[in-house]
């Protein structure tokens, strides 16, 4: 890695670029325009231009959330963007968004090749008692499926189990617990993705930073119908303002909420909230996987937050699920206690590493090493 930063407050008046260089430690800050992502995408490639390492560059990885049918990370083409197109209703949240920097690139870097590296790929073979919604049959054929998520995160996490030698990663049961300001879990046999949380959009399954999950539709007819909100309102709704943010009324940080839930009842409601859809996903996914082998902690509350981690695993002890005091505060490698027969482990996830992988393998490319 040379290079890594990050864009915050698009679409606001102070959006910055930050970034460091990896083998220096020089950190880099700017203000820009943040109109639009299109607008920014230009100005990051303006920006990565400068950079004295940038000519190096070969191709161009990026993650796109919703991979239609796909199975795997694939070149970047202009029917492959006509069809990317046609499916940008699938996942309006993210699609438009990835689509317009990938045209950025081709617009300012049009030799470079360019490739799509899908989160929903890790989940292509569920069963199909997981992916079929219980709908009229012929909305199905319209591409209404359970697509599932965060399917970098999950096979980097596949990827360490292997190489740390726990035998559920070729063999075993196994639940991998992202939760991070999205979040979702996903079942695992045998090295296969057999259920997950997230369904036909990344606003579905457990609560969330400011994603409802899932919910009665009745709520939508409600105040649909009550005049309240229409179809844009509410879909802001459950993907802006609600999970922790408007459970709690104060943010979707659950480190802040952690800090004044003992004098703020909303706080603490919506952190109880979200522990107790995390621990019943665990025992919801257990049965399906006919049993349970390792618990994976990832994302940035996985790693980072021992007591969501305590409060999530506090009533699984009949799963087999008990937590090391000491272990779980310092987040080591397997926070489980010896007796446990689940081995739980705290894996700082990686999607990046695997988009890296990703091109390579696709573009049959050998990468420089310094």
């Amino acid at each position: 890695m040379i290079l890594t930063g990050k864009i915050d407050r698009i679409g606001l008046s102070d959006t910055r670029l930050n970034a460091k260089e990896i083998l220096s430690g020089k950190n880099h800050s700017c203000d820009i325009d943040g109109t639009d992502h299109a607008r920014v995408a230009a100005q990051l490639l303006k920006w990565l231009n400068t950079q004295a390492r940038f000519c190096l560059i070969q191709a161009v990885g990026h993650r796109l959330v919703h991979g239609m049918n796909l199975s795997d990370a694939t070149l970047i083409t202009p029917s492959l963007l006509a069809e990317l197109k046609e499916a940008a209703p699938y996942d309006p949240e993210h699609l438009p968004l990835e689509i317009a920097l990938i045209e950025a690139c081709i617009e300012h870097y049009p030799s470079l090749q360019q490739v799509a590296c899908f989160d929903s790929v890790f989940h292509h073979g569920m069963p199909r008692v997981a992916s079929q919604l219980p709908l009229p049959r012929h909305y199905e054929e319209q591409g209404l499926r359970r697509y599932g998520y965060h399917g970098l995160s999950c096979e980097y996490l596949m990827q360490e189990l292997h190489r740390l030698g726990d035998p559920a990663a070729v063999s075993g049961r196994v639940i991998l617990a992202h939760l991070g300001n999205g979040a979702s879990m996903t079942a695992v046999l045998a090295g296969q993705s057999v259920d997950t949380s997230m369904g036909f959009t990344p606003s579905s399954g457990m609560m969330m930073g400011t994603r409802s999950g899932d919910m009665d539709p009745g709520v939508a007819v409600f105040l649909s119908r009550s005049g309240q909100l229409d179809s844009e309102q509410f879909y802001t709704m459950v993907n802006h303002e609600s999970g922790l943010l408007g459970v709690s009324g104060r943010s979707s940080d659950v480190r802040e909420l952690l800090a004044i839930e003992a004098d703020d009842v909303p706080a603490a409601e919506a952190i109880a909230l979200f522990c107790y859809q995390a621990a019943k996903l665990i025992g919801a996914y257990s049965a399906a996987l006919g049993g349970l082998d390792t618990l994976v902690f990832a994302g940035g509350i996985g790693e980072n937050s021992p007591q969501i981690r305590k409060r999530i695993c506090g009533n699984l002890g009949f799963l087999g699920i008990t937590l090391n005091r000491t272990r779980n505060l310092e987040a080591t490698p397997i926070i489980s206690a010896d007796c446990a027969t689940v081995k739980v482990r705290v894996i700082a996830t990686n999607e990046e590493i695997i988009m890296v992988h990703s091109v390579k393998r696709v573009l049959k490319l050998d990468v420089i090493q310094y």
